[in-house]
């Protein structure tokens, strides 16, 4: 039997409480460096959006920098960056986070900032309208007048789901993000931006003590809202393969995704886990196998790629969610005969195990993956608070190396042997440049 390997530990402090109006904290102090991250996440995110307001989710972020209760349009750009920070926001499936990276002595800078806002952005017609045509000119550039644009994880969901929650258009219709109003702004704002609907994260070089009372004091008097209670975005397995396919028409050659719905991440983490090291074991490296068959050896595709999550965010993704995987082909390149050759591989692993050493090689990779993403303060004080807001974990970033080395060659083999046909949905895109 192969020796598990040693995979080195973090213990990054994790210290938890929440405020009088429901804000939940959670700090990480490391003195090592003069710098901290500071994030707020919400628990509203592009599944949150009601129909009729595809894109209103992402939208609402751009709409969170336009200005706050006490602070005009663009002040928060210039604060952070005069203080030598960083910032931004980014909307996900199932939250929407904002954060700032900065020198220790601006730390309350960030924290006022962020709460600021947390009472209210500024929503006003002419923002509205900006922020609109802004948001219309990132689909451009991003989706419509990008080869692969939103390929797969804007157009593989409507073919595996069934409910709009799941299967909708992330990124939003112009028809819908035109027809927003300041009203459904204010609804969106009144009813998923609530402080009991956040977690507040700050990692890096300070005092816990004086954090505390920095928190206190800016956060303190944000009103109390409680969270929503949000509905259940079930959806049932696969029955049957699904296959769709569309014409990109400045796509140069074909490509195909596909996806299979996975355990419960949350629920039912301990079965969740294995398929990340399965999405691993088949596509990363010149030595996995999904590279060395359709890569090196049949040449049926140009590159391929594997991951849990249409976002790639794999422990910060709620369910349903899938196991994806991704790959381009050469001119004429066939798509039935890729997923063929991808059937073939998962029953030859389901059938006669790992490799030596194939397994080993894998979790060491991905353990120095996780390990180096917490290098910088944002690598923890993000995933942490989604670690909080989603499991009340914070601690789980500390626990991931080691859970991923103790997955099992068994758990990988049961976990390939479910990755069926019949349980697959799959797009193919049609290259409509050279047409």
């Amino acid at each position: 039997m192969a020796s598990r390997i040693q995979i080195p530990a973090t213990k990054y402090p994790v210290e938890r409480f929440t405020l009088a109006n429901g804000l939940r904290v959670v700090l990480s102090p490391d003195r090592s460096a003069p710098v901290v991250g500071v994030s707020v996440v919400y628990d509203v995110g592009i599944r949150s959006e009601p129909e009729g307001r595809t894109g209103f989710a992402h939208l609402f972020e751009h709409l969170m920098f336009q200005g706050s209760a006490n602070l005009e349009k663009l002040a928060h750009f210039r604060h952070v960056q005069g203080a030598g920070g960083s910032f931004n926001g980014s909307t996900h499936l199932d939250y929407t986070d904002y954060f700032e990276a900065l020198p220790s002595g601006a730390l309350e800078r960030a924290l006022f900032l962020e709460a600021d806002r947390m009472c209210g952005p500024r929503l006003t017609e002419e923002n509205l309208r900006n922020q609109v045509d802004v948001v219309k000119e990132e689909i451009r550039v991003n989706v419509l007048n990008r080869p692969y644009g939103g390929f797969p994880w804007l157009k593989l969901p409507p073919v595996m789901f069934e409910t709009f929650p799941n299967a909708h258009d992330g990124y939003g219709s112009f028809a819908d993000l035109e027809s927003a109003t300041v009203a459904d702004a204010q609804g969106f704002f009144d009813k998923y931006y609530a402080c009991g609907n956040a977690v507040l994260s700050v990692a890096g070089d300070f005092d816990v003590a004086q954090a505390t009372a920095m928190i206190e004091r800016h956060f303190g008097d944000v009103p109390a809202r409680p969270a929503p209670v949000l509905p259940a975005f079930d959806e049932p397995d696969l029955d049957g393969e699904r296959r769709e396919s569309y014409t990109d028409r400045i796509a140069p050659l074909p490509a195909v995704a596909a996806g299979y719905r996975v355990p419960d991440p949350i629920a039912a983490f301990d079965a969740y886990l294995p398929f990340s090291v399965l999405a691993e074991v088949l596509t990363d490296g010149d030595a996995s196998r999904l590279v060395e068959r359709l890569v090196q050896r049949d040449r049926t595709v140009t590159n391929v790629g594997g991951y849990l999550g249409f976002m790639g965010d794999e422990y910060q993704v709620r369910n349903p969610t899938a196991l994806l995987l991704q790959a381009h082909m050469p001119p004429g390149g066939d798509a039935t005969k890729v997923l063929r050759t991808v059937d073939e591989e998962l029953d030859r692993l389901a059938a006669d195990g790992l490799r030596p050493g194939e397994l080993e090689r894998t979790q060491a990779r991905m353990a120095a993956r996780l390990l180096q993403g917490t290098d910088e303060v944002l690598g923890r004080a993000l995933p942490m608070a989604v670690l909080e807001l989603q499991r009340g974990r914070p601690e789980l970033l500390n626990d991931l190396p080691r859970l991923i080395s103790e997955v099992t060659a068994e758990q990988i083999v049961t976990a390939a042997a479910t990755l069926r046909p019949e349980r697959r949905a799959a797009v193919e895109v049609l290259p409509g440049a050279g047409a």
